[in-house]
């Protein structure tokens, strides 16, 4: 895979887990490559690589398509990336280093920061990155891996989620509530308050895919 093809896919992505690209929507090869003013390669490369993350399908008779989310897809997910999260959560609480204590206050205080001038794009990245950070710091390696697999499809959900000005502040305090049991080592409460902000994620997705598909 080409450096180019990298940056390609790295674009695409950020634009359907944003929901720039819509499910269902067609990437067209040609208008892309023109867009971004690469040639038609490292497009159809990018596009293989976006295949594989199940964010994109192809075929030949439609081309690439953003993948389809449906209510049901949004709760199985989030069902599983819950435990997943929050098994995290509790590893990490019941092991974190004052270093790297600090790291999560430092995200956890941009990620406020943002919240409170409704700056939606950098609060989503600090955001994402804290959820990145609590997976990567758990110490265990089969857990991500398992995340890695998920974590596309669950970052778009998660943008969507944050669209609603109530679950957006809701997501707020459950932020602060993992960094008070962060705070306290609690593993027990990291895991609990973690499961439930995910799972009210996926609840959120999954009921605004249903108005979405009733309208």
């Amino acid at each position: 895979m080409s450096a180019m093809a990298a940056r390609v896919a790295d674009a695409l992505r950020e634009r359907i887990v944003r929901g720039q690209l819509q499910s269902g929507e067609r990437i067209v090869e040609r208008q892309l490559s023109a867009e971004l003013s690469v040639s038609r390669t490292p497009v159809r490369e990018a596009l293989k690589l976006l295949e594989a993350d199940g964010l994109i399908e192809i075929s030949r008779n439609r081309g690439a398509q953003v993948t389809g989310y449906s209510p049901a897809e949004a709760r199985h997910l989030f069902d599983v990336i819950a435990v997943l999260e929050a098994l995290a959560a509790q590893r990490l609480a019941e092991t974190i280093s004052p270093l790297l204590l600090a790291r999560f206050e430092g995200l956890h205080a941009e990620m406020l920061s943002h919240y409170g001038s409704q700056a939606l794009d950098p609060y989503f990245d600090v955001n994402s990155a804290i959820h990145d950070l609590v997976i990567a710091s758990c110490g265990n390696p089969r857990l991500a891996d398992n995340h890695r697999r998920l974590i596309l499809n669950a970052r778009r959900g998660r943008f969507l989620a944050i669209l609603s000005a109530d679950r957006w502040a809701q997501s707020v305090d459950e932020h602060e509530a993992l960094m008070q049991a962060l705070r306290k080592r609690d593993g027990v409460a990291a895991f609990d308050v973690w499961r439930i902000h995910l799972a009210h994620t996926g609840n959120t997705v999954a009921a605004v895919l249903e108005e979405t598909a009733a309208t």
